[in-house]
C-alpha cells in the first residue's frame, strides 16, 4: 500500500501574510492527521517573502504540540550553516517533547541567496562537500552518545539526555546525499520537485550501495513530489497555470516575487523559451482529477521503487491546496 506524507513550505498566498502562512502551515498538519498521512515535513528557506518557513525546529515544536499521531520533520535542516551539536540538541528536545515521532531531515542547500548564507554562517568559510560525512557522523554521535574514542568532542553529550533517537533522512535532487546516505545508513529522500532527472539512478544506486551505518540499520526511501489534484482535470489544470509561472519565475533569478495569482499567471508575456520551459517543468508535477493523480502516482512510486511518496502542494489558494490533499486522502483511502 502507498503511503502519503507531506512537505510543506509554508507558502505566503496572495492576499496574506507571513504570519498567516504559519499558522495555515499549523492548520494543514491537523487537517492531514485526520485524513491519514503519514508523516508531515516542513522546510528551511532564507530571506525570502514567498515562503514562510525558516526555522524549521521552532515550528515542528507548535506542529507536535497541536497534532498526536502523524510524524513530523524537517526537510530539511540545513547542516552546513550549523553546528551538528546544536541541531542535536534542538531536535534531542523535540524527541523529548513527541517521543518517537521524529524525523531529523537533512539537507546540504544553501536555503537562499548567498549573502542569506554568508549571515546564517556568520563569517565562517562554507563546508567543503568532502566534509559532509564527517558532519553527518558526529551529529549521529552527538544523538546516540556515541563519539569516536579520541574524537575531540569526547565526553560531551548533547541535552536533554533522551533514551529515543530522531530517525534521521538525507535528503537530496542529485546522487550525491544518495551516496552519502547508502554510506552512512541513513534513509533517503529524493526531491524530483526540484530536480526532475536523475533521481531514478540516485535511487537505485541508493539501495545498491546501502550498508547499516552510524545513521541507520536499514534502507528506506521516498520521493517528493508535486501534485495538483482537483475534482475534475479542468480545474486542475487551471489551479496549476500560476505553479508554472511561479516556478519559471524562480528559474529566472525572480526570488522575491509574490505568488502569482491565476489572473496574473494568465496575462503574462510568455515567450516560446518560456513555453518550453513550463513543458520541461511538468515532469515534476502530477496534476489531475483523484482517478489520473492516483494512477499516476502509482506508477511513479513503481519506477521509483519506493512505498511513499512526500506531497508537495502550492497553489494561489489554501481552499485548494486543502482540497487537494483531502482528495488524495480519498482517492488512496487514508485513514486517520
Amino acid at each position: 500500500m502507498l503511503k502519503l506524507g507531506i512537505l510543506d513550505q509554508s507558502p505566503v498566498f496572495p492576499g496574506y501574510q507571513a504570519g498567516d502562512a504559519i499558522r495555515h502551515t499549523v492548520e494543514l498538519a491537523k487537517q492531514t492527521e485526520r485524513w491519514g498521512y503519514s508523516r508531515f515535513w516542513v522546510s528551511e528557506h532564507h530571506d525570502t517573502s514567498r515562503l514562510a518557513g525558516s526555522s524549521p525546529e521552532v515550528l515542528l515544536a507548535a506542529l507536535g504540540a497541536h497534532t498526536s499521531r502523524i510524524r513530523i520533520g524537517s526537510a530539511g535542516v540545513l547542516l552546513p550553516h550549523y553546528s551538528p551539536f546544536k541541531v542535536a540538541e534542538n531536535f534531542r528536545v523535540l524527541e523529548a517533547l513527541y517521543p518517537g515521532r521524529v524525523d531529523l531531515g537533512i539537507g546540504r542547500a544553501p536555503g537562499g541567496m548567498p549573502i542569506a548564507s554568508q549571515a546564517l554562517r556568520y563569517g565562517r568559510p562554507k563546508e567543503r562537500d568532502e566534509l559532509f560525512g564527517e558532519t553527518l557522523r558526529d551529529l549521529a554521535g552527538f544523538l546516540s552518545d556515541r563519539l569516536e574514542p579520541g574524537h575531540r568532542f569526547e565526553g560531551v553529550r548533547a541535552a536533554p539526555l533522551v533514551e529515543t533517537a530522531p530517525d534521521i533522512w538525507l535528503l537530496g535532487s542529485s546522487g550525491f546525499s544518495a551516496e552519502r546516505a547508502a554510506e552512512l545508513g541513513a534513509a533517503f529522500s529524493f526531491a524530483h520537485f526540484i530536480n526532475g532527472d536523475g533521481g531514478h539512478e540516485a535511487m537505485r544506486r541508493y539501495f545498491a550501495d546501502y550498508r547499516p551505518g552510524p545513521l541507520g540499520r536499514a534502507p528506506r526511501a521516498n520521493v517528493c513530489v508535486m501534485v495538483i489534484c482537483a475534482d475534475t482535470e479542468e480545474e486542475a489544470e487551471r489551479i496549476a497555470v500560476p505553479l508554472d509561472l511561479s516556478i519559471l519565475l524562480r528559474e529566472q533569478g525572480q526570488f522575491q516575487r509574490p505568488f502569482p495569482t491565476y489572473e496574473e499567471a494568465v496575462a503574462y508575456p510568455y515567450t516560446e523559451w518560456d513555453r518550453m520551459r513550463i513543458q520541461v517543468n511538468r515532469n515534476r508535477m502530477i496534476v489531475g482529477d483523484p482517478k489520473q493523480a492516483k494512477a499516476r502516482m502509482l506508477a511513479f512510486s513503481e519506477e521509483y521503487g519506493v512505498n511513499e511518496l512526500i506531497v508537495v502542494t502550492v497553489t494561489a489558494d489554501p481552499q485548494a491546496r486543502l482540497r487537494s490533499y483531502e482528495l488524495l486522502a480519498e482517492a488512496f483511502a487514508l485513514r486517520g
